[in-house]
Parts: C-alpha cells; sequence; structure tokens
C-alpha cells in the first residue's frame, strides 16, 4: 500500500523533479498566498465601501483589473516570443508589488476611495497582461514535453492551494490586523517569485521570423484561425470564464444577501472553493496527458454549469459548503485541462502568441462575465437568478460543442 502511495506522489509530482520547475513552482506559490490575500481583503474592501450596488462595483472592480487583458495581452505574447521571458517576468512583477505596497499605505493612511482600488487593479492587470504570456511560455521551457500537462496541473495546484491558504491567513490578518496586512504581505510576496525567477538556468533564445511586431501578431492570429482545436479551445476558454468565474465573483453577495453572515462564512466558501479545486487540479496531474482530454474536457464543463444553477437554487448552508467544493474543483479541472491541450498544440515558436490569443479568450472573458453579470444583478435584483442563468448556458454551450466537428472530442 506505501509502495502504491509513493507510486502516485511521484506520478502526481513528477514535474518538480526539475530544478527549475521547482523553484518556480515555490516562487510563484508563495506570491499566490500574498495575491489571495489581497483578492478577499479588496472584496471584502469594497462591500465596505459602498452602502448600495456592492454587486456592481464587485463586477466593475473584476472588470477594470482583467480589461488590460483584452487590450494589450496579444501584445505581451507577441513581446514574449521576441524579449527575454524572465527579465519581462520580473518587470511585471515589480509593477504589481509596487500596486500591492500602495493600497496598504492609502488604507493606512485612511484616505482610500473606490476609484483608487479600482485605479490600481486596472496597473496591476496591465502588469499581467505582459507578464501572463512570458510565464505560461516559459513553463513548456522547464519541463519534457511528456511532463506539459502535469506541469500546468502543478501550477494549477500551487495557485489553488494558495486560494485556500489565502483566505484563511486573510481572514485571520483581518481580524487581528486589518486590511493593511492583507495587502502589505502581498506585496513582500512578490520578492519571493522575483528571486525565484532571478534563479532560472532558462536561456532566452530569440524568436525567428519577421521581426515586424504586427507581423508577428497577425502571424500567431492566422494560426490560431485555421487550427479548428485551438479555435475551439480559445472559444471554450471564453465562455467558461465568461459564465463559470461569477460563482465566485459573487460570494460575497451570496454571504450577505442568501445567508446574512459576514466576512468569517466569506472566507469559509473562498476556503472550500480553493480546497475544491486543488483537488481538481491534483486529478489532472495525476491523470497526466491521455486519450480523449478534449470529450472529459466538455463532459466535465457541462457538469459545471449543472452545479452552478444548483449552488444558485440553494438555501441550505451545508448543501452550498458541497456545491461550491464541487464547483471550484470543476472550474480548476476544466481550466488546467484547456490550457494543457493549447500548450500541447501550440508550437515552440509561436507557442506566446497562441498562449496569449487564448489568455485574450480566457482572462477577457472573466472581466466582461463579472461586469454584465453584475449589471444583470442590479436589474434583476437577486444574484442567484444571475448564476442559474450563467450554469444554464454554460452547460448548452458544453453540449453544442459536443455536436460539432472540430477534432476536440479526438484529442
Amino acid at each position: 500500500m506505501l509502495a502504491l502511495v509513493l507510486q502516485a506522489g511521484r506520478r502526481v509530482a513528477a514535474a518538480l523533479a526539475y530544478r527549475d520547475f521547482r523553484l518556480l513552482w515555490v516562487g510563484a506559490l508563495l506570491s499566490s498566498i500574498g495575491t489571495w490575500m489581497q483578492k478577499v481583503a479588496q472584496a471584502w474592501l469594497i462591500v465596505s465601501l459602498t452602502t448600495t450596488a456592492s454587486a456592481f462595483y464587485l463586477g466593475l472592480d473584476s472588470f477594470v483589473g482583467e480589461v488590460p487583458i483584452l487590450l494589450f495581452t496579444l501584445i505581451g505574447g507577441v513581446v514574449a516570443d521576441r524579449a527575454n521571458r524572465r527579465h519581462l517576468l520580473i518587470v511585471s512583477q515589480c509593477v504589481q508589488m509596487t500596486a500591492a505596497f500602495t493600497l496598504a499605505t492609502l488604507v493606512l493612511t485612511d484616505n482610500i476611495h473606490i476609484w483608487q482600488i479600482l485605479a490600481l487593479s486596472f496597473i496591476t492587470g496591465i502588469a499581467q497582461a505582459f507578464g501572463g504570456p512570458a510565464y505560461q511560455s516559459l513553463i513548456p521551457s522547464l519541463v519534457p514535453k511528456e511532463t506539459l500537462p502535469n506541469a500546468i496541473a502543478l501550477n494549477s495546484i500551487q495557485f489553488n492551494l494558495a486560494r485556500v491558504i489565502g483566505p484563511i491567513i486573510a481572514g485571520y490578518a483581518l481580524l487581528w490586523f486589518g486590511m493593511v496586512a492583507c495587502f502589505g504581505l502581498n506585496g513582500l510576496s512578490f520578492l519571493f517569485v522575483i528571486a525565484a525567477i532571478s534563479a532560472l538556468h532558462v536561456t532566452h533564445i530569440p524568436a525567428t521570423g519577421p521581426a515586424n511586431m504586427r507581423a508577428q501578431l497577425k502571424g500567431g492570429l492566422q494560426y490560431v484561425r485555421n487550427q479548428p482545436q485551438l479555435r475551439t479551445l480559445t472559444i471554450l476558454g471564453f465562455f467558461s470564464a465568461f459564465l463559470g468565474l461569477p460563482l465566485l465573483t459573487f460570494l460575497p453577495v451570496i454571504t450577505k444577501d442568501v445567508f446574512q453572515q459576514d466576512v468569517g462564512l466569506y472566507t469559509q466558501f473562498m476556503t472550500l472553493a480553493g480546497a475544491g479545486a486543488v483537488l481538481g487540479a491534483l486529478s489532472v496531474a495525476w491523470i497526466g496527458k491521455h486519450r480523449h482530454m478534449g470529450m472529459m474536457l466538455l463532459i466535465l464543463q457541462a457538469i459545471l454549469g449543472v452545479i452552478t444553477v444548483s449552488f444558485s437554487l440553494s438555501t441550505t448552508l451545508w448543501l452550498s459548503k458541497l456545491l461550491l467544493f464541487a464547483g471550484g474543483a470543476m472550474l480548476v479541472t476544466c481550466f488546467s485541462m484547456t490550457t494543457s491541450l493549447v500548450q500541447l498544440l501550440a508550437p515552440q515558436e509561436l507557442r506566446g502568441r497562441v498562449v496569449s490569443i487564448y489568455m485574450v479568450a480566457f482572462r477577457g472573458g472573466s472581466p466582461l462575465g463579472g461586469l454584465i453579470s453584475g449589471w444583470l444583478v442590479t436589474q434583476m435584483g437577486s444574484a442567484p437568478y444571475v448564476l442559474a442563468l450563467n450554469g444554464g448556458l454554460l452547460t448548452l454551450v458544453a453540449l453544442f460543442a459536443m455536436t460539432r466537428d472540430h477534432g476536440l472530442r479526438e484529442l
């Protein structure tokens, strides 16, 4: 039995056997913990500052933080194929660190307003628009191709371990020290990932092909457009983020309006969603690269929609917690599998651009979904109604994709 457990553990952690990936993974984990601490504190700060229309401002904050993905990520993908990805990542982390420390200072001096939160979210989003493609396209350089799905799943694990650990620490920090501690600790956490990136042994290989950025961008767009599998994955990434992530965005509103409770339950909700996400990522890491990943992805996305509808209808606390745990698992399983398939299909010389196109769809779907869903809440007067609509549409998108001939089911 012990031998089987050890064998399963080695299979789940296969990519961690490689030094550079291990360094980046640990640094990213510590930074992600800080990021989730800030997410929890920032959401509660917005709810505290806005006595009315909290759902709208939560959606607006998500929108302004993610809209740079729509504006700049394609350019970031071209830059990631041209520039030294390590240097680009370090600059991105420094900008995000500065934004976190600025927010901590504003709260400490009691000079904080909604527009300042939104502006700092936008600046952070710009940094992520350039750092995201560099980070995603760097991972395949750290592990062999056959280990890539495992590495991507492990990356999801670190992010979602942080989703479990970060809200727990944030909850205690909010109760004992206040919001300044959450924002300040997030700023400090970027130092760890900067140190990890600086220690990597990756050699920068300049991109070949046309030197003109516009021509390179056009080449990446044409490649994705002419590949039915990549095109379908990009569309699925958009809809899964647009319709699925409001499940997490509106948790503060569900906490206050449905269950009439405070930050304690909100922290529990975030922790449960993160724990489910870790389970989902562990499952992907254990399964690794296999046949029929595409069909499995479509089935799981349909199940995610059903779970979202069920959560929206639940007024029983224990059932809502169970559904949120399952929803977190399905979200990350779908995201990890989609990202793995995109990375496996992208050629090395186009990886930055292909990944950036996918990220525009995936990361762009999140703010648009948050903004539109937040507006619908103000019109319909109920966050659960909007979540039910999103879940039903998410299942329909998956079922429709199953009927199309795009080659995804055969991957």
